[in-house]
């Protein structure tokens, strides 16, 4: 039986890897296989922060020359990212299982819309020069937006790649590449640091993040083989049905 459950909490994790790769929102994925492996909530979101993090690292490694033509910007958004990651982990850390229970059906279902609706942000274009003001002002509600998203991705993190990708359609021009790469870089910080605290604090079963991280780093290789192939459109159509089905799952279960 033991075998049974490792070998689906594997796959999960293998899955939300692939999809991490092709389209996001991967967690939607983990995070319910954890819970049903036999994990309280708030120690399944901390060991899924902790597994899935392998491949948050191996996709910046492959975006680095993307990384590298955004230097100053990365500077300028790593440190609300860590801060915020930090403070997004005390938060979990302090918040009662039965509070966060009743919490995570709107993170997913929040998350899931996110996922519906990824893309109708439109990008600025590589020719638009924005003036000296306009660029402050840009750099502004780009920090405070990843000021939150480092608070939103220590406490839960389903959906945070999406809405950084959504913010930073205003401050990075160009193709959507440099925006991943930047958007995965970011997410290194928050998943690294909210990770290491979860690990001190003791949040984190070992034996399944275990499982998880292998699960996730295969899923994260085969995912990345096949994101050319598979149109991101199905991807995310299956993640948004199952992440509709949590949410009301997960409802039902808390009220």
């Amino acid at each position: 039986m033991d075998l049974d459950r490792d070998a689906l909490l594997c796959a999960a994790a293998a899955l939300a890897g692939a999809v991490n790769s092709i389209a996001g929102g991967g967690t939607l994925l983990s995070f319910p296989a954890a819970i049903a492996w036999g994990l309280p909530s708030t120690v399944a979101n901390a060991t899924n922060s902790v597994a899935l993090m392998p491949g948050s690292l191996a996709s910046a490694w492959a975006y680095r020359r993307e990384i590298g033509t955004s230097t100053s910007l990365a500077r300028l958004l790593v440190p609300p990212a860590v801060v915020g990651s930090i403070a997004g982990a005390l938060l979990l850390h302090v918040t009662p299982v039965r509070v966060f229970d009743a919490i995570v059906p709107w993170l997913v279902l929040g998350a899931t819309l996110l996922i519906l609706f990824q893309g109708r942000v439109p990008s600025v274009p590589p020719s638009v020069r924005p003036t000296p003001n306009e660029t402050r002002r840009r750099a502004l509600v780009a920090v405070a937006c990843q000021l939150g998203v480092g608070v939103y991705g220590g406490f839960f993190g389903a959906g945070m790649g999406i809405v950084m990708l959504a913010f930073l359609t205003l401050v990075v021009p160009g193709d959507i590449h440099h925006r991943n790469g930047l958007k995965n870089l970011l997410a290194v910080a928050i998943n690294g640091v909210a990770a290491i605290y979860f690990v001190a604090a003791g949040l984190v079963n070992a034996r399944a993040a275990a499982i998880m991280t292998a699960g996730a780093i295969t899923g994260g290789y085969v995912g990345g083989q096949l994101a050319r192939r598979v149109p991101a459109r199905v991807v995310r159509g299956i993640v948004v049905s199952i992440g509709l089905g949590l949410s009301v799952l997960l409802a039902y279960r808390a009220w």
